[in-house]
């Protein structure tokens, strides 16, 4: 993939202070007058480009979306539409602010285009990120936007679940689904549940909840790669057997360099998260919706991950390393598949009708 010499030289800079860089210049863009025009030109999608598709009940204009931690508050929601994303998962969304861990947090395996991440969920918190969702423009007003919903590090376990109802209740109206983060990895003081036990406990007062509303808002569970096939399991008799309506799979890993104090994202993380999601998807024959994440860096992971069984596809690490422009190569390498397939679709039915 050519790489810009803004790309190489942002590539010197550590990784977490050129992911920033990167989005107060996108920040920089979208406040000028003709800024998200330019944005939209230079990097959406073409029109002629159709993919848009229907999930859990919503319209997406296309299926590939900002999984959380690119844009973790929402602040820079309207650049992110006029680029032409599908979705916008913001978060992981805590219930009060936190710093993180100190920096440097963020590595880069330039070895092998990845990242490993100890940040521990920096976080302007609920009211911070309430306060960003809930001003819808003219360019956010379509924008399906996804609430990713994690723990406070420095939290006792016993407030966990009044943690994550309070996100979710003051979030509600004002975004499209939840992502109920269950593998939150890259702070010393893990959570990842296991058990069903302690899954239903995080999620059944959320099902609670939604059932006194007049909108239905659609719940995810967005779970580790590191779980063994009998947790995935779990998560699935889960999905299958309550009101949830998907999973997202998966977050870092921290057992593909244990070696390494925090979870690894990027390349190294592909072929796992593909695996997980083939996974799901055989086992629930295809019946229930699949956000694919981890690893996906290239055009080709994302058109393997879509044929893998994922319904949408959400970016994070490849945005960061490959810049935004991966929607729109992306974007032309499935239309192309598509045409392929339909063109070969006419072959096989004239070759039958013979």
């Amino acid at each position: 993939m050519k790489r810009t010499l803004f790309k190489y030289l942002t590539r010197l800079l550590p990784a977490e202070a050129a992911h920033s860089l990167h989005t107060t210049l996108l920040g920089a863009m979208g406040a000028l007058p003709m800024g998200k025009w330019w944005l939209r030109t230079m990097l959406a999608p073409k029109r002629k480009i159709a993919l848009d598709k229907e999930v859990f009940g919503i319209h997406f204009r296309n299926p590939i979306g900002v999984a959380a931690g690119f844009d973790s508050d929402g602040d820079r929601l309207e650049e992110l539409a006029a680029v032409g994303f599908g979705f916008v998962e913001i978060g992981s969304v805590v219930s009060r602010p936190q710093p993180g861990t100190s920096r440097p947090r963020i590595k880069r395996l330039r070895s092998s285009d990845s990242l490993v991440d100890r940040s521990g969920y920096p976080s302007g918190g609920l009211e911070y990120a309430l306060n960003n969702v809930r001003r819808r423009t003219k360019y956010t007003r379509n924008l399906v936007i996804g609430c990713n919903i994690g723990k406070l590090t420095a939290s006792h376990a016993e407030d966990t679940v009044k943690e994550y109802l309070r996100v979710f209740r003051n979030m509600y109206q004002y975004v499209d689904f939840f992502v109920i983060n269950v593998a939150c990895n890259t702070a010393s003081k893990r959570f990842i549940p296991r058990s069903r036990e302690e899954l239903l406990a995080l999620v059944e007062p959320l099902f609670e909840f939604r059932r006194g509303q007049p909108d239905y808002r659609p719940i995810l569970l967005k779970i580790s790669p590191d779980l063994t096939q009998e947790e995935i399991d779990v998560v699935i008799d889960i999905l299958i057997e309550t009101p949830l309506d998907g999973i997202e799979a998966v977050a870092g890993s921290l057992n593909l360099l244990p070696e390494e104090a925090g979870a690894v994202s990027g390349a190294r993380l592909t072929e796992r998260a593909l695996e997980v999601v083939r996974y799901i998807a055989e086992r629930t024959e295809g019946n229930y919706p699949i956000i694919g994440s981890g690893g996906m860096m290239q055009p080709e992971d994302i058109s393997r991950m879509l044929a893998a069984g994922a319904s949408l596809v959400a970016l994070n690490t490849g945005l960061r390393e490959n810049g935004l422009r991966l929607l729109s190569r992306t974007s032309k390498l499935l239309f192309t598949e598509q045409e392929e397939q339909k063109i070969e679709n006419e072959s096989n039915n004239n070759n039958h009708r013979r």
